[in-house]
């Protein structure tokens, strides 16, 4: 049994989780972990040395080495598991103790446990957490939502342990309710879409191009010392010098092309389509994964459709100059969407987030960290209201001025016969977005032809039904 009484628990000390305590316990804080693994309880104490590290056995003496009001961590799989734990853990629990699920749950789920314990007089907070297991180890992006009092009992341990940022830590309170596991979500979709933006500009490169896997990297890397730094376009850069030890080939050839899923990014687009915020960059990253994942289909598709690659006639360095500028237009218009999701939810759901705040907490330790987040930091800044990230000055123009390299990418893909439904949705968005009139009135008059659902008018106020035959 623990002779001393530790600050914080960690429920599931998978690959997140016991980095996670490493981490906690790094900056000077006690914490106690269990599993149901007792293999993974083991290996926590092996790699613990001397922290103020604690691994227990047993659930029941998991809760007796915590002090108490216990604030307990939980890092599992989302869904079905997740009330499994809380439901092993009530017995032990006494008013005033706090729930913090850090995994990626349903926002729904999670106001509907918040409620149930908040009835037990549990406290419960759900956590995003990016940065996968170097994140978790030495700073992940921490997204706390729930009661504010419940965020300001571990408020010190959460700035301790997050990235920092020119001094910042990458953590603060959301908002209440589901807000922090809400923010999480779209981060993730947003993530969907720049991982698939970025594999379009590769496939336009490989495929269209021909480039090598040197030349990929070189191209990635040389991008990422400019206005595309991110954490993603640097990795891609590695990602394609990485030689396979087995076959001495590269690795990322040797990789199947199914792009699996967890379902984030389908809760992200579920729940636009949900509040009528248009997130198209994102739609179209979820369902390119889905088609990846019919290769057989493909395959055989392939051989009755195929009507192979067409030559690149353009110039090569002018394709690139298009291509760098395509993706940064396009990143910016998935992050605009991603805000505007976040800025209409706060309303429909009563989150009271501050985005710039959001925007500042995504800097550092997170997958989509990039340079640009502080341009939108500052965007959000001078404008806390701003709906649309395409309406700040400074944003809208980085845009504008590369609307011609987008639309030049799209149409050389078009004419290559390579899918790049992202880059499409991006122009689309933009196209869509400066409109001052769309042929949406069409539309209305089809529904009111066929469904009497009525009409409005520009000259008149008032709604309308016509009979049209």
């Amino acid at each position: 049994m623990a002779n001393q009484k530790y600050e914080i628990g960690m429920v599931g000390l998978g690959v997140m989780g016991r980095n996670l305590v490493l981490n906690i316990a790094d900056h000077g804080y006690s914490v106690s972990g269990f599993d149901k693994d007792i293999s993974k309880v083991q290996e926590l104490k092996t790699e613990s040395g001397s922290r103020a590290i604690y691994g227990a056995l047993k659930l029941k003496e998991f809760i007796n080495s915590l002090s108490t009001p216990r604030a307990v961590m939980m890092l599992v799989p989302a869904g079905p598991v997740v009330d499994s734990v809380i439901r092993d853990l009530i017995p032990f629990l006494e008013t005033g103790d706090l729930i913090i699920d850090a995994g990626n749950s349903h926002f729904k789920d999670t106001n509907l446990r918040a409620k149930t314990l908040s009835e037990k007089g549990i406290l419960f907070m759900g956590v995003g957490v990016s940065g996968g297991e170097d994140g978790a180890r030495h700073g992940p992006s921490l997204m706390p939502g729930g009661p504010k009092e419940a965020y300001e009992r571990v408020r010190t341990i959460f700035e301790a342990v997050s990235a920092h940022v020119e001094g910042d830590a990458c953590v603060t309170y959301l908002g209440p309710g589901s807000a922090g596991h809400y923010v999480k979500m779209v981060h993730n979709g947003i993530e969907y879409g720049l991982m698939e933006l970025i594999a379009e500009c590769y496939d336009l490169m490989k495929r269209g191009l021909g480039l090598s896997d040197e030349e990929l990297s070189d191209v990635f890397a040389g991008w990422n010392k400019a206005e595309l730094n991110s954490y993603l376009v640097e990795i891609t850069s590695h990602i394609f010098r990485k030689v396979d030890e087995q076959t001495g080939k590269r690795l990322v050839d040797l990789i199947l092309d199914e792009a699996k899923q967890k379902g984030t990014g389908m809760w992200t687009s579920q729940d636009a389509m949900d509040i009528q915020v248009p997130t198209p960059v994102i739609d179209a990253a979820v369902v390119a994964r889905n088609l990846s994942a019919m290769k057989i289909e493909r395959e055989a598709a392939s051989k009755n459709l195929n009507l192979g690659i067409a030559h690149l006639k353009s110039d090569r360095g002018e394709f690139l100059t298009n291509l760098k500028g395509a993706l940064y237009a396009s990143m910016i218009i998935t992050y605009t969407q991603g805000m505007a999701l976040l800025h209409t939810a706060c309303q429909v759901y009563q989150y009271d987030l501050h985005l710039e705040d959001v925007a500042r907490i995504w800097r550092g330790g997170c997958i989509i960290r990039a340079a640009v987040l502080e341009e939108i930091r500052a965007a959000f800044h001078a404008n806390p209201d701003l709906p649309n990230l395409l309406t700040d000055s400074h944003l809208g123009k980085e845009v504008l001025v590369r609307q011609d390299d987008l639309r030049a990418a799209v149409s050389n893909a078009a004419k290559l016969g390579l899918p790049v439904p992202c880059l499409m949705a991006s122009l689309a968005y933009f196209d869509g977005y400066r409109s001052d009139w769309l042929p949406a009135n069409l539309i209305q008059a089809q529904r009111d032809d066929f469904g009497a659902h009525t009409y409005e008018r520009v000259d008149a106020k008032g709604v309308f039904h016509t009979h049209w035959e």
